[in-house]
């Protein structure tokens, strides 16, 4: 199948009317694969004049046919899931076996709001009179204007798309410039599984630029971003003009409880073979651990081992666990926090710098960071790259006071084997998603999101649909 480079707008795969063209690059070779379209006003424009009649049209399908769309975009994801995920490694660096869940996990949102566009339920509330008829109903909010980012292209397009569509609305959607076309992908499915030309576009260029001219539109009634807290002030900012709800994943800083009582030996595994999934590039990754003062050292060790055990290489490499940083950003960012860590007395137990064999690339060694503090900026700093910083707690209140003590609220996690430990601890943490003995949250059923400063709103379960819709309320006298 022909893998697209272009905008997708009205129906059509077009170029830029200004020509201009953004490199697309190999993280793992530092080689430019292919080019996609800037953006210019005038395509801004079209995309937004597509939705707004695309939402005329989108809006008045029923249910049952919007369901079998997303039915047939489900399937037409699986058929195409190898294309996918090489697509994807290329692009972003994840290693195949973890491009091809992304593909299937892509593919699960739509199947899910294939199902939840029929369960949007309103309600019938008695009258005080036997002439008055109260109702609830929900109708679909309006044209959508989507940001997703590069770390999960495939998955975090599908999980604004899927649900906007569900609910009737038509949407604009900004993948991130270093990973297009997978989401360019996931958009083809779209189209070929039959929406209305406009009920979906793609556009691709300057992310200010496009923001602000989006969401700047009147005809955006609706705005979704997933991406760092900075990026989300700015979103925020603009919203407010138009008096625009916003849903926003943001960033996180997920600290995981480890208590003694748990299996030292398998959660020391299951959180180092965690930690380095997509190279730590995950918004609720395990970011910092803090383990009971008598079994830190074992959890320690047994983490150290499992980390030096990980092969760093190209993504498309068989038995590779961990490919490359997906941008030079992230690569210095790696090192300057681990420079940081060092020079205020951490030390380095694993990794620690890029792998001395792969001189081209944006790779980093896993790293596990022993004798951490609070002046560390990895322990405040979201890491997002392949960072363990490891720490001691004394009893639950300790732990639960140091695990709060950032401003983020995304997720977190406890190891223990003691329900009232895991009740206790998971309604104290400040997150908004907890995992207890396992560090999968991610769900098409659930809704994901945070608190405090890692943003507000649900993507995912009911919620997820709720949010592209309004509340509208019939009184009546008959």
């Amino acid at each position: 199948m022909t893998v697209p480079h272009d905008m997708y707008i009205d129906g059509c795969w077009v170029e830029s009317s200004g020509r201009a063209r953004i490199e697309v690059v190999d993280p793992a070779t530092e080689e430019v694969v292919d080019s996609v379209p800037h953006a210019t006003a005038e395509d801004l424009d079209a995309a937004l004049d597509a939705a707004r009649r695309g939402w005329t049209v989108w809006r008045e399908t029923d249910a049952w046919a919007r369901s079998a769309v997303l039915r047939k975009t489900a399937g037409l994801l699986r058929e195409r899931a190898e294309t996918l995920a090489q697509v994807l490694t290329e692009e972003q660096g994840k290693p195949l076996p973890e491009a091809r869940a992304e593909a299937a996990a892509a593919a699960d949102q739509f199947d899910w709001y294939a199902d939840e566009t029929r369960r949007i339920y309103g309600r019938v509330v008695e009258g005080r009179s036997s002439t008055q008829r109260l109702i609830v109903i929900r109708q679909p909010i309006g044209p959508v204007a989507a940001f997703s980012p590069w770390n999960f292209p495939a998955l975090l397009s599908a999980r604004k798309i899927a649900p906007a569509l569900a609910a009737g609305c038509s949407i604009v959607i900004k993948p991130a410039e270093e990973a297009p076309r997978t989401a360019m992908l996931v958009v083809q499915a779209c189209a070929e599984a039959g929406l209305p030309p406009g009920a979906v576009n793609l556009v691709t260029g300057d992310p200010e630029q496009i923001s602000t001219h989006l969401i700047g539109s009147d005809i955006i009634r609706k705005v979704s971003i997933t991406g760092s807290v900075p990026v989300g002030r700015k979103i925020m900012h603009l919203c407010v003009g138009g008096i625009k709800p916003v849903t926003m994943e943001l960033g996180g800083h997920s600290p995981v409880l480890v208590f003694a009582d748990t299996d030292i030996e398998a959660s020391a595994e299951t959180c180092a073979r965690a930690k380095f999934r997509n190279n730590g590039q995950v918004c609720i990754a395990a970011s910092r651990y803090f383990v009971h003062e008598s079994v830190v050292e074992a959890f320690t060790r047994r983490f150290v081992e499992i980390t030096k055990s990980l092969r760093v290489g190209n993504g498309r490499e068989e038995g590779v666990d961990i490919g490359p940083l997906s941008n030079r950003r992230r690569l210095d960012a790696a090192e300057s926090l681990v420079a940081d860590a060092v020079d205020k007395g951490a030390v380095v137990a694993a990794g620690g710098r890029r792998p001395p064999e792969l001189s081209r690339g944006f790779f980093y060694e896993p790293t596990v960071l022993c004798e951490v503090d609070d002046s560390m900026k990895v322990m405040h700093d979201e890491p997002f790259c392949p960072l363990a910083p490891i720490t001691s707690f004394r009893n639950m209140e300790d732990a639960v006071a140091k695990a709060n003590a950032t401003p983020y609220g995304l997720a977190a996690y406890v190891f223990t084997r003691e329900t009232r430990t895991a009740f206790l601890a998971s309604e104290a943490l400040e997150a908004g998603m907890i995992g207890v003995n396992n560090l999968v949250l991610a769900a098409p059923e659930l809704p994901f999101g945070g608190i405090k400063m890692s943003g507000f709103g649900r993507e995912g379960g009911s919620e997820g649909v709720e949010s592209y819709s309004v509340t509208k309320v019939l009184n009546m006298l008959l």
